[in-house]
């Protein structure tokens, strides 16, 4: 019988022949591992992707500081989309809107769910998007800050299709509001605050089934703004 120790040397000396004649040593593990190495699909994004949704006769600049708040905690331009649409349009098209948008970026990024941090109007048009167009399973987190969800006096003023929606006891937020106020499998965040000009009542903002988080004395607009608000929500998100 051949001992190990003599294949082992038999096998050497059949490596550095073949090398010395101009041919090629059978590859060895490591060089199999690096092929697989090689062929091994890109690992999946370790974050959600974020999609800001601003509220009504606004744009998606307002999300500038947030936005720049997630970038130095980490996040990268190419998972945060500061998104703009036309708000006098009703919220169900929005929705659409946002379906369409979420897939994209599920496309372009490859996560298998996004998260939605929402501000003011934005909420509703996200929450039916949730509730009726397939969104809860691709909706980890969703976040309102200052949404009208049971409506606001504010709507009053205004006359477009999705300011008619924001009346309190709106046929749009009776259908969006009964049953259940947070379907599906997302995780559901409100923040409101005492202070806020725009909701009335303050309250309105507060959902059944979620988490919801009563802020300092803020205005409408300062609770995208707060470095306070920011750090609850980015916890929130990335759990």
């Amino acid at each position: 019988m051949i001992r190990f120790w003599k294949v082992a040397a038999l096998m050497a000396g059949s490596a550095a022949l073949l090398t010395a004649c101009g041919g090629t040593a059978p590859p060895g593990p490591a060089a199999g591992l690096q092929a697989q190495a090689r062929k091994a699909p890109a690992p999946a994004p370790t974050r959600d992707p974020i999609l800001f949704v601003h509220g009504y006769n606004s744009s998606g600049s307002v999300w500038s500081t947030m936005v720049g708040n997630f970038k130095r905690d980490g996040w990268t331009d190419a998972g945060l989309f500061a998104w703009s649409y036309d708000t006098r349009q009703s919220n169900t098209v929005t929705a659409d809107l946002i379906r369409q948008k979420v897939d994209d970026i599920l496309i372009q990024t490859g996560a298998a769910r996004v998260d939605v941090i929402t501000h003011s109007m934005g909420g509703l048009s996200s929450r039916y998007y949730l509730k009726n167009l397939g969104g809860d399973v691709k909706v980890d987190a969703w976040v309102s800050l200052g949404g009208p969800n049971h409506g606001t006096d504010f709507a009053l003023a205004c006359f477009d299709a999705s300011c008619v929606e924001m009346r309190q006891g709106s046929s749009f937020l009776t259908a969006l509001n009964s049953t259940d106020e947070t379907p599906g499998v997302s995780r559901y965040g409100t923040w409101w605050s005492p202070c806020d000009e725009i909701i009335n009542p303050d309250q309105s903002v507060l959902l059944s089934g979620a988490a919801n988080t009563q802020t300092a004395c803020l205005t409408h607009s300062q609770l995208y703004q707060s470095s306070t608000v920011y750090a609850q929500v980015r916890d929130f998100v990335n759990r």
